[in-house]
């Protein structure tokens, strides 16, 4: 017999943490080879942790509703045969993983930095390290803000109530003023107002996306000042084209085409025509990325909302780019996304014309610095300039709206961005093969 360590594997390029849901076995229990052992949940998805092995699970290191690291040890399954070799690249030492199963980060592994642990001990995660970070706060600033977590850990949404109140109840952060300079103003106090409730209201508690999105927009719009800008599109050619090719398209393809993937082809064009927008800020650099990366929200049974991103949008066909719309929908709406699959975007689309919306403003998908709303496709009357002179005609219209950060892109970079996307759309090939 021998023992194999179940690790927290990796969930994401930027996922440095998750928080165990529930157990699926308990000790004792036999485990079939890629059978799920647990839920977890990230700050992106939840998603099941199946295991590598076929065994007994002998022993749970951490309880539900505890955050673990990723390549932490989690769980000592008890197997037939010699661990595998590629156990012992991952884990972490036995004895911390075994000596403290009931610490929610004392098992962690290579990933933990000396400045994950203060000199008193206590633990912040990367994530709350990141936070603490982008808002400036001192070591010593984060030793006196209360935590709720286990044995007092300082936990994501602590650090983002603290932050409203920081301004009143935070030591003094001034950095020295250079000669002839003044120190910024502190950050004023917000505080939510309080509400009252009658006795016919019901009251409806969040559930754990809803917080997440509300930390996640709320973040957004204090870290970026928001400008946005809009331009009518008129996409008749792109109508006309998908209305002759459609039956054709699903009969040769198999799938069905939308307007989504048309819209993602042409952001993606633009933004090899300004790059600047594909970018993300991390303090006073700006990080320019390689990849487009297009996020595309989609809305969920529950009402809430999540992005799946596909990776090299640039690089796809329009079959491609309609078959990767069909298939990150369907198992967004089926709670079947890995967490890498809402992870890397660099820009957002967001369709609020799916509601019969003309149009809207959006919050910025942090760490990006742009996302587009497309409204509904509308058939109005409008102007056409021909050789014989200007008509009226009824043609399909639509409006195109973007939210943009405001540090890095400018008017004339979001303005002339939007106009492009634009452009493209109106210049659809309405002859074109797919």
């Amino acid at each position: 017999m021998a023992q194999f360590e179940l690790v927290m594997p990796k969930m994401g390029e930027s996922v440095a943490e998750a928080t165990i849901i529930k157990w699926l076995k308990k000790p004792g229990d036999s485990i079939e080879l890629d059978e799920p052992v647990l839920e977890i949940a990230t700050d992106k998805v939840d998603s099941e942790i199946p295991s590598p092995v076929a065994g007994v699970l002998e022993k749970i290191l951490f309880e539900e509703g505890q955050t673990i690291q990723v390549n932490g040890v989690i769980a000592i399954i008890q197997t037939g045969a010699a661990a595998p070799a590629a156990a012992s690249a991952a884990k972490t030492e036995p004895a911390a993983a075994a000596s403290a199963p009931a610490a929610s980060a004392s098992a962690t592994s290579e990933v933990e930095t000396p400045a994950a642990r203060s000199e008193s001990g206590r633990f912040y995660s990367p994530l709350v390290r990141n936070i603490a970070r982008e808002e400036n706060i001192s070591m010593a600033e984060l030793e006196n803000i209360p935590g709720t977590g286990k044995d007092g850990r300082l936990t994501k949404n602590d650090l983002l109530d603290y932050l409203p109140k920081r301004g009143s109840s935070a030591p003094s952060q001034a950095p020295v003023a250079a000669p002839q300079q003044s120190a910024p103003a502190a950050r004023p106090a917000v505080s939510a107002p309080a509400v009252s409730v009658s006795g016919g209201d019901e009251i409806i508690e969040m559930d754990r996306m809803r917080k997440l999105i509300a930390d996640h927009m709320v973040m957004s719009k204090a870290v970026s000042p928001h400008v946005t800008s809009f331009v009518e599109a008129d996409v008749t050619n792109m109508v006309l084209w998908r209305e002759k090719v459609k039956k054709e398209f699903e009969k040769r393809e198999g799938e069905k085409i939308t307007f989504t993937p048309i819209i993602l082809e042409a952001v993606a064009r633009a933004i090899k025509d300004f790059p600047m927008i594909n970018v993300s800020v991390n303090g006073t650099q700006i990080i320019k990325r390689k990849n487009i990366n297009l996020g595309m929200a989609t809305a969920l049974p529950s009402g809430n909302l999540i992005v799946p991103v596909i990776k090299n949008a640039d690089m796809l066909s329009l079959v491609g780019l309609t078959k990767s719309v069909n298939d990150l929908a369907a198992r967004a709406r089926a709670n079947k996304l890995s967490p890498d699959e809402i992870s890397g975007g660099t820009f957002t689309v967001t369709n609020v014309g799916g509601f019969g919306n003309v149009m809207g403003t959006p919050i910025i998908n942090q760490p990006q610095v742009a996302i587009m709303a497309v409204g509904v496709i509308k058939k109005k009357p409008a102007v056409l300039e021909t050789p014989q002179g200007d008509v009226i005609a009824i043609r399909h219209m639509m409006f195109l709206s973007l939210s943009y950060d405001h540090r890095v892109v400018d008017g004339s970079l979001g303005g002339s961005f939007l106009r492009r996307v634009a452009d493209y759309l109106e210049g659809f090939d309405a002859n074109r093969s797919y």
